[in-house]
């Protein structure tokens, strides 16, 4: 038996992870420099790939529970609401682009406030000042983020958030693409 320290891990290949850079940056570069109109269609562009995203994901999930019974209903959960929430965006793709923004910025309050609760245990069991501090700041963050999701600006917050983070990520993957192919 191989424990989890023993067991090696799979790199992906060095021209996916340089493919999903540049796709990564070109898309927060759009969304950051491009004309009103090129921001626009990305993100509209972006909003129909998440609704047949979630509407793929969710046939697999269902599907998938003819192949593995393990947590079937889960997966069949998950299946209805992906098909459900992929559908919504597909056939009301305005709402969708108003709606999400603000929702993520919720979602992004939830996990900062569990994170930090997650942070401050670790740190009362041992994990030091550090943990502490971190999960202190993730809880203000979290409930920050929820209390003020409905304001405005916080969608365009979000978004522009986002892509600052497609540039800088896009970057950083670019760069560790051509590290990878190096080693």
């Amino acid at each position: 038996m191989t424990t989890a320290l023993e067991t090696k891990t799979q790199q992906r290949p060095w021209w996916l992870t340089l493919l999903t850079g540049i796709l990564a940056l070109l898309i927060g570069g759009l969304m950051l420099w491009g004309t009103p109109k090129a921001k626009l269609e990305t993100y509209q562009g972006l909003i129909f790939i998440l609704g047949v995203w979630w509407v793929v994901q969710g046939f697999f999930d269902i599907v998938s529970i003819f192949v593995d019974h393990t947590m079937w209903g889960w997966k069949l959960f998950m299946g209805v609401i992906s098909i459900a929430a992929g559908s919504y965006i597909l056939q009301h793709p305005l709402v969708s682009a108003i709606a999400l923004p603000k929702i993520f910025v919720l979602v992004m309050g939830i996990w900062g406030l569990m994170y930090g609760i997650i942070l401050l245990i670790m740190a009362f069991s041992g994990g030091g000042w550090g943990a502490g501090i971190l999960g202190a700041l993730g809880i203000i963050f979290g409930i920050a983020l929820m209390v003020n999701y409905t304001a405005p600006g916080m969608g365009l917050a979000m978004l522009w958030t986002a892509a600052v983070f497609g540039v800088i990520g896009g970057i950083v993957m670019i760069i560790q693409a051509f590290r990878q192919r190096s080693a």
